[in-house]
């Protein structure tokens, strides 16, 4: 069994990791998301959709959210 490569360039084994993707052409994205176990998601969420119903892309939406759900999984 081959013995692990040490690593002399004093980079941790995430910041090589992240140093071989943007090599590759990759870019770290961090995104802030809705935390639906926070006490003001219901709300907000039924603020918008209440907003929604009735709009014009209300259909819109509904048809690409169905499009979503069957979409094959694997």
């Amino acid at each position: 069994m081959p013995t692990p490569r040490r690593a002399d360039d004093g980079l941790t084994k995430f910041q090589r990791y992240r140093q071989n993707k943007q090599h590759k052409g990759m870019k770290l994205l961090r995104v802030w998301v809705p935390d639906p176990h926070h006490a003001d998601f219901a709300a907000e969420a039924l603020r918008q959709g209440k907003l929604l119903r009735g709009a014009p892309e209300e259909a819109e939406t509904l048809e690409f959210l169905g499009l979503l759900a069957d979409w094959p999984e694997g």
